[in-house]
């Protein structure tokens, strides 16, 4: 039986799935996530490892060690290079995090925080979430 939330890579060949309904979902404005999502922050979401299935291709991962000096792998496809979810997670041992652009339908899903506001480009406006401007505590 199919889990309550899917997710794929732009041309298909990655696919997973899982239960949890996010409850930690944040819009990251470290120079981490920048970099990694190509534009001015990443939206993603914790769920946990063993809720998370992987179904289908084999995505490729690249082991970062962030600003933090934590090390985490970043999960995307080989073939397109959609970036899908991040693991391995020094920092959050036991969570998988999804990026939310990698879902099929994310529409009921919104960011709860917003963190590394420091890094914040000037033109981006803060949403009517609670703000940190760092990590949160």
């Amino acid at each position: 039986m199919a889990k309550k939330h899917q997710g794929a890579c732009a041309c298909g060949a990655v696919t997973f799935e899982f239960d949890t309904d996010p409850d930690f979902v944040a819009n990251c404005y470290c120079k981490d996530c920048q970099k990694a999502a190509g534009g001015s922050m990443a939206t993603f979401f914790a769920v946990p490892e063993d809720d998370f299935t992987l179904l289908s291709g084999q995505p490729k991962s690249f082991h970062y060690i962030a600003n933090s000096g934590n090390g985490l792998d970043r999960n995307f496809c080989p073939e397109c290079g959609s970036r899908l979810f991040t693991s391995n997670l020094q920092a959050f041992p036991g969570a998988v995090f999804v990026a939310i652009g990698s879902l099929t339908n994310a529409d009921h899903i919104a960011p709860k925080l917003e963190m590394f506001t420091s890094r914040r480009l000037d033109w981006t406006s803060a949403l009517d979430v609670p703000q940190f401007a760092g990590m949160p505590a």
